[in-house]
């Protein structure tokens, strides 16, 4: 059963990755910051429960503070270009936030051992779980309550007025801006949400594997986050919870014996989702079928 759990974990930590990027992505725009944002949560709650004692609830809701803070910050310059200018923005600063850790080196005595970031070798005994008693089991249920809330959050959002003015930017920057709408405020505001969601991920991430380093933030990382919600669709938070599920939870897992092979067949499915369905696998037409197939059924 710890398999499970496991899984049940990490598609949980993917999914809130995914959702970062899925509100950045209703504004039309394409970010690769959400590698750094997360690796800025997953470091700053594991300081914060290993070097400062604290819970890890205000650990995770600091760091997640944090890196909507810092997501707010690049926001501002970032947004304000488009297209494959602003995916090297991103990808830039997301490489930037990783050789930071890279570099970083603060430990203190425990003991009798020194804990904290240490530079490339990474971030140890983050075991905040294992020390208070806590099973993979009631660690995936902690994760999932956080995914669940999560995803309340954006899909009532999502159904506002807030929503409207997020896919209204998306969809059309000039009609948009013809109504009054501050395209750069829209466009920071979905970025300061997003970091706050990578932010809470990874501060879940860091506090489920015990041990990080700068090497888990990469350049795939920041593709997973926004190849999820590509696939799944940007028409509900759901598309992007299967497509977890499927990438993490098929191509990772089942599909492990075929090695390398599994990035090269990654790789071709984004490029054919993107060609065959454009809008995702769940797009509006998609979701419309569904709700009137189970509709049909509840009555």
């Amino acid at each position: 059963m710890d398999f499970y759990y496991g899984m049940a974990q990490l598609i949980g930590v993917h999914t809130l990755l995914g959702l970062s990027a899925y509100v950045v992505l209703l504004t039309g725009q394409v970010s690769m910051a959400q590698a750094g944002f997360f690796a800025i949560g997953a470091y700053l709650a594991g300081m914060l429960t290993v070097l400062a004692g604290w819970h890890i609830v205000p650990a995770m809701l600091l760091a997640a503070v944090a890196s909507a803070f810092v997501a707010t910050v690049v926001g501002f310059p970032a947004l304000r270009v488009k297209g494959l200018m602003l995916v090297v923005a991103t990808l830039a600063f997301g490489e930037a936030v990783r050789i930071f850790w890279f570099n970083f080196d603060y430990q203190i005595a425990k003991g009798n051992i020194q804990v904290g970031p240490l530079g490339g070798e990474g971030f140890k005994q983050i075991r905040y779980f294992p020390e208070n008693g806590w099973s993979t089991a009631d660690v995936a249920l902690f994760i999932w309550a956080w995914v669940i809330a999560a995803m309340v959050a954006l899909w009532w959002l999502d159904r506002s007025r807030v929503g409207s003015v997020l896919r209204a930017v998306g969809e059309d920057e000039l009609a948009a801006q013809s109504v009054g709408i501050n395209l750069t405020a829209v466009k920071v505001s979905a970025m300061t949400i997003g970091g706050f969601i990578a932010g809470l991920g990874g501060a879940i991430y860091a506090h489920y594997t015990t041990h990080i380093e700068h090497l888990n933030f990469g350049v795939i990382l920041a593709t997973f986050a926004i190849a999820y919600p590509i696939l799944g669709g940007l028409s509900s938070v759901i598309g992007v919870l299967i497509a977890v599920i499927f990438i993490q939870g098929f191509l990772v897992e089942v599909l492990r014996f075929m090695g390398d092979w599994r990035n090269l067949l990654f790789g071709a499915l984004i490029v054919l989702a993107m060609n065959v369905r454009p809008d995702g696998l769940f797009d509006a037409r998609a979701m419309r079928t569904l709700r009137r197939l189970f509709g049909a059924r509840d009555a």
